[in-house]
């Protein structure tokens, strides 16, 4: 069996609705490694985020953060990091374009600094994930330096009229995409990242090709790495759109879809 680079997405797909690692879907993916097999995460999620998962695989690939804005290696500082924040002015015109509709919250990051505009502890819970710096308050203020993402965050019926604006107003300049359940977030990066940017330039670093790329995801931010990986599986649990475009459909995030695909896929039982 040829090295195959496995790409795995976190939330709804290598993680449980408990945000564990199954330990079945943990002990398949040390039997690939055993085999030679590569293995990474590219996530929306920032590192500070991630690395529990990163740590607990025993990873020693580069990883994708912030849906491709973010791309690094934890184990090889000489790797050449790539991050690609929004220019400031582009986040200034996206705040004051949507300042019409009802949000309730902005939260830009930059890496692991967290701003957000409006002090809200459920938020809190969220972006304290790995101890980073908070700062708290008016972004246009705070936000001094261009940022990795930025997070809008609106009442469930306003998040389809916040993106068809973005579309109509600013789709030469951002990339956006809508968090999964329960968040009802928008997430804007810069125009031209995506998953699949990141799965690339790691399996190009690796030197394994793209037919032998297999990913697993199951939300729209994994829309462009499900259509670039040799073989892209979708769980279970994903959306529709993703499952149409996916060479496969596994089980779900909790149903070891991730190892039971594996298993039979790279003989690994």
């Amino acid at each position: 069996m040829k090295q195959h680079l496995i790409v795995l997405d976190l939330d709804g797909t290598l993680l449980t609705d408990q945000h564990t690692i199954s330990p079945k879907t943990k002990q398949t993916l040390m039997k690939a490694k055993e085999a030679g097999h590569q293995i990474m995460i590219a996530t929306g999620r920032p590192f500070r985020a991630s690395n529990i998962y990163y740590q607990e695989l025993g990873l020693t690939t580069p990883i994708v953060n912030f849906n491709g804005a973010y791309i690094h290696h934890p184990r090889n500082p000489s790797w050449q990091a790539i991050h690609s924040p929004i220019d400031m002015k582009v986040v200034h015109d996206v705040i004051d374009s949507v300042d019409k509709y009802q949000y309730e919250n902005l939260i830009a990051e930059v890496i692991d600094d967290v701003y957000i505009h409006v002090e809200d502890k459920s938020m809190m819970d969220i972006f304290r994930m790995g101890n980073p710096k908070v700062t708290i308050g008016n972004l246009r203020g705070n936000l001094s330096e261009n940022p990795t993402s930025l997070l809008i965050h609106a009442d469930e019926q306003n998040v389809p009229l916040v993106r068809k604006h973005l579309q109509e107003v600013h789709a030469e300049l951002i990339e956006h995409r809508r968090w999964g359940a329960p968040f009802n977030i928008v997430e804007v990066v810069r125009k031209g990242l995506n998953k699949a940017v990141g799965v690339s330039l790691v399996a190009k670093y690796l030197g394994i090709p793209r037919e032998r790329i297999i990913a697993f995801g199951d939300e729209d931010n994994d829309l462009e790495m499900i259509d670039y990986a040799g073989i892209g599986v979708a769980m279970g649990n994903g959306i529709s759109k993703l499952k149409s475009i996916a060479d496969e459909v596994t089980g779900t995030n909790n149903e070891d879809g991730i190892a039971d695909f594996l298993m039979d896929r790279l003989k690994l039982a």
